[in-house]
Order: C-alpha cells, then structure tokens, then sequence
C-alpha cells in the first residue's frame, strides 16, 4: 500500500522481463512511485496492470529490449528506454500520438568499444598473426562516430594505420576516410565493426554483397543487435549451431554494457 508521500510522486510503469532487475530502482523511488507489475503479488500481466493506471501514467520505463507494442501506449507522454537500440518500441505509433521516446544514448559506448576491440584481437591472433597492421572499417548511423571508439582508437590503437568510417553523410569532425555506402567501405578494409542501431533500413546491411566485398580472410566485429547481419549468409544451413565449431569466430554474450561505470552512465541518464 503507497503511503501518503509515496502517492504525490509521479507515477512511472516499469516494463521489464521478469528475470531482469534494474539496479538503481531504489534511487528512482526517492524521485517517482514506480508501478511493476511484476511487484504485485501474484504478478500481474503488464496489459491488465496497465489497464488499471492508464488514465494516470504518462511514463513509461523500459528495463531491457522489452517489446511495446501499439496496446500498451494508451496516454503515455514518455517512453524511456534502457538499451541503445529502440526496434522493440513500435516508433510508427508513436510518432501520431507525440510520444516523446529516449535511449541509452552513449552511456554504452567506451566499455562496448573495449569488447569490440577485445573481440577483434582475439579473432585476429588465430587468423591473421604474422599482419603488422589492419585497416578498420567501422558503420555508425545517425551523423553520429560512436565516441567511446573515436577517443579508443585515436588514443590506443596506434597498429592501426587505416581508419574508415561510414556515416549518413561526411562530417568534418571526423578524421577518417569516409565511405557512402557499407559496401565500398567492406571493399576498401580488413576488418567491419558494426555499431549502429537496428532500423527497418539495416536490418541485413551487412549482406552477402558485403561479406563477398570484405572477402573470407576479412573479419566482422558486430557489437549491435544481431539482425544488423544477415546470418544465414555466414553459414549455412543453421547459422547458430555451426558457429559454434569454427576456429576463427569468437562468440560473446550481450555483455558488454553489463559494467559499474555503464550502469552509473544510465542511472544518470534517466
């Protein structure tokens, strides 16, 4: 039961799946009553627990890439989301309705740099050992170079002699050589790092165009949503399984971001 105090808070839902537990909650409770409808005892499916604040709630938090979908927007002002991407909010309903929609923006981006980096040495010390140097290709979207590469690569990684980038258009802040298109940009490199946003307009853009481009002694670091590739091209029949067996394809879990200095970044963030 919400004490007196607790019910002048703005009302926020929280959506989240139910194996999943934010950890900075108890700092968001000093500030707003949040509504879990896994909190309810039993638990309560999110459309009928929405049902009963919707003429109330105008947030919605989205702990995790847990799908919205056109039901649960109702009179929401606000959606904030916890992950970078945002293909598990169906943005085309909210558009119409003014929904405001946030992401994690770049509170991800230095730690999930070091993983890309961490899983291109580790593929690169079994397959291309005795290469003094690699030119690197790397697809952001938005305008926008990922920061956390731009500031590791220009300080770090000094074996790299070429840098590529492939943004929606050339922007003179940025020092690299710039490509159009994914593909000219797989041509002229060794190596692809994929750290974009999933949208209808990439999913698959790294096609089977572009791994034929980038050629089979090439390597593709994918630190973005798994569709960003399209994986039946990488091995067929099953993808996922055989994967599993080959020497020069290193596997990580969605880890990344899973570290004290993110987290703090999206606490703050939100």
């Amino acid at each position: 039961m919400a004490t007196v105090k607790e019910k002048e808070l703005p009302l926020v839902l929280v959506h989240r799946p139910p194996n999943f537990h934010f950890p900075f909650k108890h700092l968001l409770q000093t500030h707003f009553r949040l509504l879990d409808p896994l909190d309810s005892d039993p638990p309560e499916s999110t459309h009928s627990f929405f049902s009963r604040y919707a003429a109330s709630v105008r947030v919605l938090l989205c702990v995790d890439p847990t799908p919205i979908t056109r039901d649960l927007l109702s009179l929401l002002q606000l959606i904030v989301g916890s992950s970078t991407g945002v293909d598990h909010i169906d943005l085309q309903e909210c558009r119409p309705r003014s929904i405001a929609v946030t992401n994690a923006g770049k509170a991800f981006s230095p730690d999930v740099a070091d993983l890309a980096v961490g899983l291109l040495i580790d593929v690169l010390r079994r397959v291309s050992a005795g290469f003094q140097y690699v030119r690197a290709g790397l697809w952001a979207q938005n305008g926008e170079f990922p920061l956390g590469f731009k500031s590791f690569f220009s300080k770090t990684m000094l074996f790299f002699v070429h840098f590529s980038v492939k943004l929606r258009r050339k922007k003179p802040s940025v020092p690299f050589p710039w490509f159009k298109n994914v593909y000219d940009l797989a041509v002229n490199n060794d190596v692809l790092i994929v750290c974009c946003t999933l949208t209808e307009e990439s999913r698959h853009i790294i096609s089977k165009d572009v791994m034929t481009a980038l050629g089979k002694e090439r390597v593709i670091i994918n630190v973005g949503r798994g569709a960003l590739i399209d994986e039946k091209e990488l091995y067929e029949p099953d993808v996922p399984q055989e994967l599993f067996f080959l020497k020069n394809v290193v596997l990580s879990p969605h880890c990344a971001v899973a570290t004290p200095k993110c987290f703090d970044a999206l606490e703050e963030l939100m």
